[in-house]
């Protein structure tokens, strides 16, 4: 069971997130409009202030869709 004092902190740390990077959830609309598939491969690639940059990316399997599909449920109710 989800604590809800955590649920509401996790809340505003979201509300923060998108006031700073308002494109994100926008691009998020977009990516959950076309759908995640299982198949589908999501890289994500992270470069560090040194510029040394770190990538890695999975294609999604039929647990990993369940996950997603949980997330996206969970992100509406915030």
């Amino acid at each position: 069971m989800i604590n809800p004092a955590k649920l509401f902190k996790l809340k505003g740390y979201w509300e923060t997130f998108v006031k700073n990077h308002p494109k994100f959830p926008q691009f998020m609309s977009a990516v959950q409009s076309t759908g995640i598939e299982e198949g589908t491969i999501i890289e994500i690639s992270i470069t560090t202030t040194q510029g040394k940059t770190l990538s890695t990316n999975i294609k999604v399997s039929a647990s990993d869709k369940e996950l997603l599909n949980e997330l996206s449920a969970l992100s509406k109710s915030m």
